[in-house]
């Protein structure tokens, strides 16, 4: 794994921690209909990245 690659699945790591935080409090807080939908699949699509990159 080259050094751009390594990079951006750090960001990728990065960014699934976030979306899990907010995907937590827009569970337990329900203000915005569709938010937990929304991230939930964002979680998803990154997890692909992240293991695509992984192969890579």
């Amino acid at each position: 794994m080259d050094k751009k690659s390594k990079k951006k699945l750090d960001t990728v790591r990065q960014r699934l921690q976030l979306l899990r935080q907010q995907l937590a409090g827009a569970k337990k807080q329900q203000d915005e209909p569709g938010e937990v939908q929304r991230l939930s699949e964002e979680i998803a699509r990154l997890e692909q990245e992240a293991e695509r990159l992984k192969k890579a």
